[in-house]
């Protein structure tokens, strides 16, 4: 069954793809080289990159539907993995840094496109370094959304300093994390008070996916946290809301997964092709695909969601 339950959107020719890893780069202060998987089309040029930052304790292998689809469809996915996946001990000096540590991971990733380019068998030459967009999914949206514009409030109450990099000119910000303060639960602000942003300015275009029917141990709000990006950011333009949908969005991690409570592969169609048309639009590539796709889920008869825009 189609995703939209309608005539779908026209999508690009889809490719066969190469994916490669571990290409390792080396990030000051780390510690340790940081690895990342690079998904990309085997024909093409003047491609565009994906940057994307996986939730807490997944990796770069998670995730597939997305990043295969949208390298097949013309993307360089490249997916870093945080150190949060490596077990890290709680007295490790590094730990209280770790969100901050996620965020120099994506910067790292964009210093070293070169080196990506390079491990990658016959991609060298074939990036568009002008069309850059970060996306990630849970910690790895509020990860993706610094680089996008959102800053960190600190317990004293002060916004931090911004990570914004102009490299980036868009992003896709699934399950993205609310405010913090009172929203939080008692879980999230012993374990997580970093998951507290500011979004006055996050001024990067970006579309924010949520399920409703999302309901986070971290918050003691409802679904309706994981839009508060959309509703206090200027630069998110567009808000996909998933009917049904819990965290795992249907299955974004990828097949059989134990995280997805919530499994559809038609839902993980929508979502993928939406972002896709959403990328396609705001980096410039084809400016009537994000309003097609908008249009045909707007028309359906059965729809899976529902699109906001301002």
């Amino acid at each position: 069954m189609s995703a939209f339950a309608s005539a779908d959107p026209e999508l690009p020719a889809s490719a066969p793809i190469i994916s490669v890893r571990p290409v390792s780069l080396t990030v000051p202060g780390r510690g340790q080289d940081l690895e990342v998987r690079v998904t990309a089309p085997t024909s093409g040029g003047g491609l565009p990159v994906v940057v994307f930052s996986h939730g807490m304790t997944l990796t770069m292998d998670d995730y597939a539907p997305l990043a295969e689809f949208w390298a097949a469809h013309g993307f360089v996915v490249v997916q870093p993995t945080h150190l949060d996946s490596l077990g890290l001990a709680p007295d490790d000096p590094r730990t209280p840094r770790i969100w901050r540590i996620r965020t120099d991971d994506l910067i790292g990733v964009l210093d070293h496109l070169d080196t990506i380019e390079a491990e990658v068998p016959g991609l060298a030459g074939r990036v568009d370094r002008d069309r850059i967009a970060v996306a990630g999914h849970s910690w790895g949206a509020q990860t993706a959304s610094t680089l996008a514009g959102a800053r960190v409030v600190g317990a004293d109450g002060s916004v931090g300093e911004s990570m914004t990099d102009p490299r980036v000119t868009a992003a896709v910000l699934f399950c993205l994390p609310g405010t913090g303060g009172d929203d939080l639960s008692p879980l999230a602000a012993q374990y997580f008070p970093f998951m507290s942003p500011d979004f006055a300015d996050l001024k990067t275009p970006s579309l924010i996916v949520g399920g409703d029917r999302d309901q986070s141990p971290l918050t003691v709000r409802g679904p309706d946290w994981f839009t508060d990006g959309y509703r206090l950011s200027p630069g998110a333009t567009d808000l996909l809301t998933l009917f049904g949908a819990e965290h795992g969005l249907g299955g974004i991690h990828g097949s059989f997964d134990t995280r997805t409570t919530d499994e559809s592969p038609e839902r993980v169609a929508l979502v993928r092709q939406m972002a896709l048309a959403y990328l396609r639009t705001a980096l410039g590539l084809d400016a009537q695909a994000w309003p097609t796709a908008r249009d045909a889920l707007a028309a359906a008869t059965d729809p899976l969601g529902r699109i906001d825009s301002k």
